[in-house]
């Protein structure tokens, strides 16, 4: 019997011919992440257990961007921690002010991941790396304290679903539709510890970029990871970042699934996730009138360049709507040099949008936009709980840049057509 494309990575990492679902496993693992909020905990750890050197000083890699730039005391020290841990232990990967980025948009940016890796992190939306081929998922602060010791991880092999998607997308329609239809056909626990394999003509002819957003939101759906075949295109695009050698990994025809699931695009609409749940999914055509307070374009899902162009693109000649707040964080240093070079902040700056530097900011209630109670946003954002930016009482929807954007213009949600 054939085996998924998890299960071949699971089982070349833990030296063993065949893994099944459900199987225990220890595998070696290729990078582990942390970050401002969840390195702190790791180390202390790390030195609780009495350890003195990481396993590989260039399979660490730590990023503080949740509250950075510093928002505050308690911020900076966490940020303190990471640093001085970082010039201890002499990593090569640690990014600072002034190259840093968002994690899940730099490591790809920086070619730290190639297909067929096994990446784990503290944080959830680890499983972005899965777009290129990679087995990526989120654990726990303790989990990357073992990992940085002894450079393995434990786990539980999932059951694979497969999403095929067929057809031709809409205009307006990105990969951030295509993985908010699916949660919200499926539901936040739809893929609970399972792998959510992506496949079909459609993702084909999906770019990078909205591969890695669908990637990102596979832990929405409760995935285990999400995940693509590397293709020509993810081929290039590792090649161009990264000397690694690699080997391409493909589910086998008689590998077997839990579930699949198939999608005409050509169907879906650019969707909007309403309060309080991604999966609680609607598309542009029947939202209503939904007023919005502010508008935030950016973060791990959707703050990479092909983002901004397409915000741009709706922005340009118009301006935001008096009473609305418009926030665009390029996601990665790099990509705010390039969107400088194209023109793209100045757009952003014509139509009264604010841009910041890279940082999770708002999207988790950090700073740089914060909601006050009653009111409302529309975020490229990959998270809309209650609370989860700002005050219990506030809410927030989730779209597409292109939505996103006009909404901000409109002052409501709603979509580029309309403009």
């Amino acid at each position: 019997m054939g085996m998924t494309i998890v299960e071949k990575i699971l089982a070349q990492h833990a030296g063993i011919d065949i893994v099944t679902p459900g199987q225990l496993v220890e595998a070696k693992v290729d990078l582990v992440l942390a970050n401002d909020i969840t390195a702190p905990i790791a180390i202390r750890e790390f030195r609780s257990a009495g350890a003195q050197k990481v396993f590989d000083r260039e399979k660490i890699v730590l990023v503080p961007d949740h509250f950075a730039p510093n928002k505050d005391i308690a911020s900076a020290e966490q940020c303190r921690i990471m640093r001085e841990f970082a010039l201890e232990q002499n990593l090569t990967y640690y990014f600072e002010i002034g190259e840093m980025g968002i994690e899940h948009a730099l490591l790809p940016e920086k070619g730290l991941v190639v297909p067929g890796d096994i990446v784990i992190g503290a944080d959830s939306h680890t499983c972005t790396y899965g777009a290129l081929g990679a087995f990526a998922t989120g654990v726990g602060s303790t989990d990357v304290a073992a990992a940085m010791i002894t450079g393995q991880a434990w786990f539980k092999v999932p059951e694979t679903i497969q999403f095929i998607y067929k057809g031709k997308l809409q205009p307006w329609v990105s990969g951030k539709d295509l993985i908010l239809y699916a949660i919200g056909d499926i539901g936040v626990e739809g893929a609970r510890y399972k792998a959510m394999e992506f496949s079909g003509d459609a993702i084909d002819a999906l770019s990078v970029e909205g591969r890695l957003t669908m990637a990102n939101m596979a832990i929405e759906a409760g995935g285990k990871c999400g995940i693509f075949h590397p293709d020509a295109k993810i081929l290039a695009y590792v090649r161009e970042r990264s000397g690694r050698s690699f080997s391409v990994l493909e589910s086998d025809p008689d590998a077997q699934c839990a579930g699949v699931r198939h999608y005409d695009v050509s169907a879906i609409e650019a969707q909007v996730s309403f309060p309080h749940s991604p999966a609680n999914t609607r598309p542009i055509s029947a939202v209503g009138t939904v007023p919005i307070n502010q508008s935030v374009i950016g973060s791990c899902t959707n703050g990479r360049i092909e983002d901004l162009r397409i915000a741009a693109q709706v922005l340009k000649g118009r301006s935001v709507a008096k009473g609305v707040r418009l926030i665009v964080i390029p996601a990665t240093q790099a990509i705010y040099q390039q969107a400088l070079k194209e023109g793209l902040l100045e757009i952003f700056l014509e139509a009264r949008a604010v841009v910041s530097t890279p940082t999770c900011g708002p999207c988790l209630g950090g700073h740089m936009g914060i909601l006050a109670r009653g009111e409302t946003a529309i975020a490229t954002t990959n998270r809309n709980f209650v609370g989860r930016m700002g005050h219990p009482e506030s809410k927030v929807f989730l779209s597409n840049p292109a939505i996103a954007a006009a909404s901000a213009v409109l002052g409501r949600i709603g979509s580029p057509d309309e403009l």
